[in-house]
């Protein structure tokens, strides 16, 4: 494992055990076996503070009391982020492999067995976590210890690379950056409009006229119907239409042509029928 991890002294902490796995163990002797007990057991203070230990007895009391004993000389400092891991980190022991991932608040401790029992002493609240490989609680438990010595703080990253902590993190932009992005949409938008102009004359666009409430708008001139095109004299069905230089017709003068007409067809008559009579 890598040594680049703060160690932490057990005086003075409120820490809490957790037993992850009791075995029972033979040795074959000349005269038969011999059982013990093996204990795998997780110290922690639930904020940040975390270790583990592993103690063999004949007794199981007495196995669980060496394994404490055992935690609480190799205690680390977690690494955080809030609630939860600054980064993504695999760690590795043996054929046991298990992917830490950090999560958005109220996800929770997404693990089982004693990864779920390590992290939640280490004060993670919310993690996912994915075992690969072997299961057994021994190497599974170590290797989550390795990813969590692996873990990098926000503060050494930033400083390695010169930049600021939400830089790193990439949850916020600078003052500058958001103080320029204010100015230029600023300009853009362009100076505000005066009172009583509407948004639309601000923006440089014609004003359009509104009709009056009484009723339609007089002013609007109608559209005139376009004169029909000249038909042809010959076309089939057309009525040829009087000159206009010949007067028209009078009924009384009419009559009085008639009545001429029948006086002089009389007169012939009258005339025969008087020689007929001398």
């Amino acid at each position: 494992m890598s040594t680049d991890v703060e160690r932490v002294s057990p005086q003075g902490l409120d820490l809490q055990e957790r037993v992850i796995e009791i075995n029972r163990v033979a040795k074959v002797v000349k005269g038969g076996r011999r059982f013990s007990f093996t204990a795998l057991v997780a110290v922690g203070d639930e904020n940040d503070v975390v270790g583990i230990g592993y103690g063999k007895a004949r007794e199981v009391p007495l196995a669980i009391q060496k394994a404490v004993e055992n935690a609480r000389k190799d205690l680390i400092r977690v690494p955080k982020y809030g609630q939860t891991l600054p980064h993504r980190i695999i760690g590795r022991f043996g054929a046991g492999h298990v992917v830490l991932r950090p999560a958005s608040e109220g996800t929770g401790v997404i693990a089982g067995g004693g990864v779920r029992a390590v992290l939640e002493l280490g004060g993670v609240r919310d993690v996912l976590t994915k075992s690969i490989g072997t299961q057994n609680p021994l190497n599974l438990v170590k290797a989550t210890m390795d990813g969590l010595i692996r873990l990098r703080r926000p503060e050494e990253v930033a400083e390695l690379r010169g930049l600021t902590v939400a830089q790193v993190l990439g949850v916020q932009k600078s003052n500058g950056a958001v103080e320029t992005i204010a100015g230029s949409d600023a300009r853009a938008a362009g100076p505000a409009p005066e009172e009583g102009t509407s948004p639309s004359q601000a923006a440089g666009e014609e004003p359009t006229a509104t009709p009056p409430a009484g009723g339609a708008d007089d002013s609007v001139a109608t559209p005139t119907p376009e004169p029909a095109p000249p038909v042809a004299a010959g076309e089939a069905g057309e009525v040829p239409t009087p000159d206009a230089e010949d007067p028209p017709a009078d009924p009384g003068r009419e009559a009085e042509e008639s009545a001429v007409d029948g006086e002089s067809d009389a007169s012939p008559k009258a005339e025969q029928g008087e020689e007929e009579a001398g």
